[in-house]
């Protein structure tokens, strides 16, 4: 079974593009899939599937996504192109994002210094 590598692109990135470098590197059309918002077009934001077999494969669409403004790309083991529907994806993709952990803002602590205190004497 193959494994999936997707991909969510930048709105001003061209899908147009994105598919002729895929097929262009080797990828036949029915092993990528782009999904279009329903205002489809050039400038709107999609997410693209491409079917991998081994780490090669996938750094090669790895390189070709950056190409054409990824913002991350995700790894599905064990999944075809043929499970790799919109909602599947998008569900495993919130659930990633989900779990991952987000760096927090830097935390200043303040320590004790010389001035008032809780003891103020009078």
């Amino acid at each position: 079974m193959s494994n999936i590598l997707a991909g969510l692109f930048e709105h001003h990135s061209d899908y147009k593009k994105l598919e002729s470098d895929l097929e262009n590197s080797g990828i036949p059309s029915s092993d990528y899939i782009v999904y279009l918002n329903s205002e489809a077009g050039n400038g709107s934001q999609y997410l693209a599937s491409v079917a991998v077999k081994d780490s090669s494969q996938a750094d090669s669409a790895r390189n070709i996504f950056m190409q054409n403004a990824v913002i991350k790309t995700y790894l599905f083991e064990n999944m075809s192109i043929d499970q790799a529907n919109y909602d599947t994806i998008k569900k495993y993709i919130d659930a990633r994002n989900r779990a991952e952990i987000h760096n927090s803002p830097d935390i200043k602590i303040k320590t004790a210094s010389d001035g008032m205190n809780s003891e103020v004497k009078f």
